[in-house]
């Protein structure tokens, strides 16, 4: 168990547990640890557009540059474009300032190694062990004092780079894009990126003041993205989050295109051109059967792993796969980046509709999904109702109804008393009805 770190970096309401104390001890711990030569150690910090952002970055910036390491301020840049820039710029550490597709008032600090890719748990273990400890007794000497300044051409580094994971020659002149940003990291590289790229571009969602980030706009709010698509009869939308590593699509009839199909679009591109590292793709448990089944299909195989971008990166990496992601609209594609980027995958996307030259609701309707269904159900403190033996009943009496044909996930939440219940199969009225009776065994003992 780690006390700070959750799945995604720490997170949570800013003032209370994201505070001030706790940014400035984190930026000492990380930077105790990568303090690793003698060479002038240097840390990126990018943001999005929260209020809260100018506290958090100010107090990480006290804590980098009190151990010694110089800091350079991005600004508002997308997640995706931080992990990069450590790389790109041979910092020793990366540092997103974002709580994703969370209100305006919780903020998170995500961080990334030399490499620009997430900490493995052993080292958020140790930065979480120095956290605790007196980090007085480690501080700089007053002559090695890190030093911090902002940099201002990042934007245009971010931008050259998403460009570039496009075939030279292709363009995407003659598409109407609809681009909405969730008033968040993204609300200036994206819409250039694709005004750079020959597209005629409407933008949503660009105008952040520090609370109206994820506010009805974004992925998690495709609405106002859908009414702009119909009303302007644009060839696309393209909804990303508050920290644009993950986007939703919607096709020129307004209906949203999931990570799932997006997933299937890119496989099967990839495969044509043999780009695919393995005969397949990582995904996650609550991706949709039929992704699996159309994968099958192809001669592809699926692997599925725990929910969060993170497993999925993990087994990427081990496994030596470069295509995987959620049905939420995470895309890794490691050939280009260490994590989920959602202007890149939607890069990938309109390659594909330019090279066919067919409409976005024919190239993203690769499969039907299954009838999937997802209740959760709230239990009190201290009971386990998983290891009641009524729902354990009901758990193995609902697999057997569904039989090889369906699948049933039983899923704890990792931030919260609940448990989720999500059955999917050919026969809608069987899966909502296994759903709801494995619902009701919880609720009996949940109280």
């Amino acid at each position: 168990m780690r006390k700070y770190f959750g799945t995604d970096g720490i997170r949570g309401r800013a003032n209370g547990v994201i505070t001030p104390e706790l940014a400035l001890k984190v930026g000492q711990a990380a930077g105790l640890v990568f303090l690793r030569g003698d060479h002038r150690h240097r840390v990126v910090i990018g943001k999005d557009t929260r209020l809260s952002g100018y506290m958090i970055e100010t107090a990480l910036v006290a804590g980098f540059t009190s151990v010694g390491m110089d800091v350079m301020l991005l600004g508002p840049m997308p997640t995706p474009a931080v992990a990069m820039l450590t790389r790109s710029m041979r910092a020793d550490i990366g540092v997103m300032i974002s709580a994703s597709h969370n209100p305006f008032e919780d903020n998170g600090i995500k961080i990334f190694g030399p490499d620009g890719f997430k900490l493995s748990d052993d080292v958020e273990r140790e930065i979480e062990r120095l956290i605790d400890s007196n980090l007085q007794t480690k501080l700089a000497g007053s002559n090695d004092l890190g030093r911090a300044k902002r940099i201002e051409s990042v934007h245009a580094r971010y931008i050259e780079f998403a460009k570039r994971t496009l075939p030279r020659a292709l363009t995407l002149d003659g598409l109407r894009v609809v681009v909405d940003c969730a008033n968040g990291a993204a609300y200036r590289v994206a819409p250039e990126t694709l005004w750079e790229l020959g597209a005629e571009v409407i933008a949503i969602g660009t105008e952040p003041d520090g609370f109206n980030i994820n506010r009805d706009v974004g992925s998690t709010a495709p609405e106002a993205l859908v009414g702009k698509v119909r009303e302007l009869r644009a060839d696309i939308g393209i909804a990303l989050d508050g920290d644009a590593d993950r986007v939703l699509i919607v096709d020129e009839k307004g209906q949203r295109v999931d990570g799932d199909q997006l997933m299937a679009v890119v496989a099967r591109s990839w495969q044509e051109d043999q780009r695919l590292t393995k005969n397949g793709i990582v995904a996650t448990i609550m991706s949709n059967l039929g992704l699996e089944r159309y994968l099958g299909g192809l001669g592809l195989g699926m692997v599925r792993t725990a929910v969060g971008d993170r497993y999925v990166l993990e087994h990427m990496r081990e496994h030596g796969y470069n295509l995987g992601g959620e049905q939420s609209g995470h895309i890794i594609m490691s050939d280009y980046a260490t994590t989920g980027d959602g202007l890149v995958a939607a890069l990938q996307l309109l390659s594909v509709v330019q090279r066919q030259q067919r409409p976005v609701s024919e190239v993203c309707h690769c499969f039907e999904p299954l009838p999937q269904v997802l209740k959760n159900v709230r239990y009190g403190a201290g009971r386990e109702p998983l290891r009641q033996d009524s729902v354990v009943t009901a758990i193995e009496g609902a697999r057997q109804r569904l039989g090889e044909g369906g699948r049933l996930v039983i899923r704890p939440s990792g931030t919260e008393p609940v448990i989720r219940v999500m059955a999917e199969g050919d026969d809608r009225d069987l899966v909502v009805q296994v759903v709801d009776d494995v619902i009701e065994a919880l609720r009996k003992v949940a109280a």
